[in-house]
Formats: C-alpha cells, sequence, structure tokens
C-alpha cells in the first residue's frame, strides 16, 4: 500500500483483503466495537488461552495435583518456552528462560554483567543508560548502584547520537531499550552492540518493545545479556512472566545474585550450600507461576505460524498510514509526532503530543478506540499487525479527528486521572 498520497476507507479495505497475514485476526478474541491499539502495553487474548487455562486448572491442577510437576511437564517450562522463543529473538536453545518479571530478570542481567566487567577491569563502575528508558530500568540500576555500595554511578544520555561519546574507558555496562517505550525509536542493535564492546563494555537490551513487533538477532548482534516481557506484542497476558537471555560465554561466568533453588544444580537435593545450575537454568531463582506460564505458550504458538518479515512490512506499512492519515486529517489540533518516520528508526508504536493528551485518550478509550498515555502529554498507538488492519486505521483517525474537532475531549470524565494510563 502508498502511503505518500492521501487514502479513502474503500482503498484501506482492498488492501486489508489482500493482507497475507488477516486470517490472524481469527486468532484473537476482540470485542465487538473496539479498535485495539494497546497491543505495545497488554497484548489481546489469543483464543487458545481460555482453553489452555481450563486445562491447566481444571485437568492439570485439578486432577495432576503434584504430581503435574513430572506428568504436565512443568518442572521443564521455562526452558521449554525459553526454547519456543529463541528464534523470535535470534537465538538458540538453551539460550533464554521465561520466567519472573522483566524489572528481575534486568537486575539479574545486570549484576551479573557488573561481576564481570569487575572481574576484568575493576576501575570500569559506570553503568549508561537513557534518561528516557524505562523509568524500572533506571530504578533497578539505582537500586543495584545503592546495594553495591563500591564507587557505582549511573550516567544517562539525552539523545541516542550521544551514546559512543557516553561509553568510555569508565563504563562497565551499557543497558539500553531497543525500542523506547515512549517514542519508539529503534536503536540499530548490532552496530550499538559492537560500538559498545569496542569500547570495553558490556551490551544489555530490553525488548519489552521489540519482541514479536521488529526483528531481533541478539546472535547476530553478539550482545551480552537481553531481557524482556511476554504480555505485550508476544499477548502471554497480563503480567505474564517475562524472559531473560543469556549469551553462552557468560551463562557459568558471572554471578546471579538471585541464587534461588530453581537456579540450584540439583535443586531437590536441599543442600544447605548454593551450587549454581549449568547453562541458562542458573538465571531461574523460585518456584514458578505455572498458570501464568502456561498461558505464553498460547501467544507464541500464534506468533510462531506467522512470518516475521510479513509483521515488520505490515506494521511499517500501518504506522506509516496512521501517520500519514492523522497529519492530512488531524493537522489544525496541535498533534506533534515525537516517533521516527524514517523506518530503521521505528518500532512498532507511533506516538503523538498533545496538551490536552490525556483527556483525548479517554475519550477515544470512551468512543472504542484503545491506545494508552504516557507523560507528558504522549498518546501512544500500538501497531500489532496479526489483529489490526488497514481500515482499523483508518476508523481510528476518524474518531479522532472527531474528537479534536468537536472538543469531545473536554468534559470533566476525561480529565478525572486512573491509575493506569
Amino acid at each position: 500500500m502508498t502511503s505518500t498520497t492521501t487514502l479513502s476507507l474503500d482503498d484501506c479495505v482492498k488492501a486489508d483483503a489482500v493482507d497475507p497475514l488477516r486470517e490472524f485476526r481469527r486468532e484473537f478474541a476482540i470485542p465487538e466495537g473496539v479498535l485495539y491499539f494497546d497491543g505495545n502495553s497488554l497484548g489481546a487474548r489469543p483464543i487458545a488461552a481460555q482453553e489452555c487455562a481450563a486445562r491447566v486448572i481444571g485437568d492439570e491442577w485439578g486432577n495432576g495435583l503434584v504430581r503435574s510437576w513430572n506428568e504436565a511437564g512443568w518442572f521443564d517450562l521455562p526452558v521449554r518456552l525459553g526454547d519456543k522463543l529463541a528464534p523470535l529473538l535470534g537465538a538458540g536453545e538453551g539460550e533464554v528462560v521465561v520466567t519472573d518479571s522483566t524489572s528481575i530478570n534486568l537486575f539479574k542481567a545486570l549484576a551479573s554483567a557488573l561481576s564481570i566487567a569487575a572481574a576484568q577491569d575493576p576501575s570500569r563502575k559506570v553503568i549508561v543508560s537513557e534518561r528516557d528508558n524505562f523509568p524500572t530500568d533506571l530504578y533497578i540500576a539505582e537500586g543495584i548502584i545503592s546495594l553495591l555500595d563500591q564507587g557505582y554511578e549511573l550516567r544517562l544520555i539525552d539523545q541516542p547520537g550521544d551514546l559512543t561519546e557516553a561509553v568510555g574507558p569508565d563504563t562497565a555496562v551499557v543497558m539500553l531499550s531497543h525500542v523506547n517505550y515512549r517514542t519508539g525509536n529503534l536503536y540499530a542493535m548490532t552496530e550499538v552492540t559492537a560500538a559498545v564492546q569496542e569500547r570495553g563494555a558490556l551490551m544489555i537490551w530490553d525488548l519489552a518493545h521489540s519482541a514479536g513487533a521488529v526483528t531481533v538477532d541478539l546472535s547476530g548482534a553478539d550482545a551480552d545479556f537481553a531481557v524482556g516481557c511476554t504480555y505485550k506484542y508476544l499477548n502471554g497476558g497480563p503480567g505474564s512472566p517475562a524472559f531473560i537471555w543469556v549469551n553462552r560465554r557468560h551463562q557459568n561466568t558471572g554471578i546471579q545474585p538471585l541464587s534461588g533453588w530453581w537456579g540450584h544444580a540439583r535443586p531437590f537435593a536441599m543442600e544447605s550450600a548454593y551450587e549454581p545450575g549449568a547453562g541458562i537454568r542458573r538465571f531461574l531463582s523460585g518456584t514458578q507461576p505455572i498458570t501464568s506460564l502456561s498461558l505464553v505458550e498460547c501467544g507464541l504458538d500464534v506468533m510462531l505460524k506467522a512470518d516475521m518479515a510479513d509483521i515488520r512490512s505490515k506494521s511499517l506499512a500501518l504506522a506509516d498510514l496512521f501517520i500519514n492519515l492523522v497529519e492530512e486529517r488531524c493537522a489544525a489540533y496541535g498533534l506533534e509526532l515525537i516517533t521516527p518516520r524514517a523506518h530503521e528508526r521505528r518500532g512498532s508504536h507511533v506516538s503523538f503530543v498533545h496538551p490536552e493528551g490525556y483527556s483525548i485518550m479517554k475519550a477515544l478509550i470512551a468512543r472504542g478506540v484503545i491506545g494508552d498515555y504516557r507523560e507528558p502529554g504522549v498518546l501512544r498507538f500500538g501497531i500489532t499487525p496479526l489483529y489490526l488492519g488497514y481500515a482499523d486505521v483508518w476508523n481510528a483517525v476518524d474518531v479522532l479527528r472527531d474528537i479534536l474537532e468537536n472538543k469531545s475531549w473536554d468534559r470533566p470524565e476525561f480529565r478525572e486521572r486512573d491509575a493506569v494510563t
């Protein structure tokens, strides 16, 4: 589909008719009358998830009881799911586990990376990140610095172009989000990783807004560590367990400080001293949340039936369409695009800033166009190609234009802040 000319709804309907991914919408439970543009925050429910939950709760837990740790494969589920996820990350078997939250996994990765860096050069005490990184990443770094109390510091860059200058002989680790949660800016993973490692530092990537949305090749980039969540583009369910990837060269060297029994070499030997297991298993900690962990597989099974090149191509086309339609049809209403236009610099969500962004988004949601809001003034629209189409984009922008034109966002109920935005 061309994205440089004014398009009609009929044009979008025709584009949907020849879309190679059009049948995947049937795999998801999308409520009638909803245009869902928030898969970058919480992916839609795969149809299969309800049956899976019933099986795990009713049969595996209800009938199998404790036997299901063995008979239903619960014990190996984090590694098995990690191996299933691996191709979407450009990773191999035995390099990923699905477990814990992104924040906890980042703590593991950062602590392990710092221990490796300290063994190589104790004078390297700086963690470099981006001021506009997702806040939890910065909070985790601050917490580790406070815990270690050994002179570490967090150095923040304000623009992606500032990175190489910020990484010097004092840098231990660089920690970045592959796709920025607010703007959608996409880092060139291979080039950035190489530049960081050439300067003697280790590279950690947060893939929360990348996995399942853009092409990721951790092995090709030869990164050191990566973490990410499964509840966004991977459609694993609200708060579903996250993942951690560790380059094989680091799996048995760095210190994994959350040394729980599931990471022990012999967890059921019940030994009083900790001995880390070999390989990626040592990045497990405690007993796994089997019900939510099981649902992750439903989203992965859908993703693995699609071609990632088709997903990325459609994502870019839908985002181009969205940007162009907003700029054509809503030009008079003060929306400012903050997402990069260049395909090589864009993830899979589109963000506009407006002084009344919060109220506008609440008004959109009330009309069935569900995106989300981030401070300051940012309206975010997730582009999820498996269940969004071209006509969905046209219709969403039509609703947005109507809300702006009629100022229907300017109501008390749309100004009242919710706990979650």
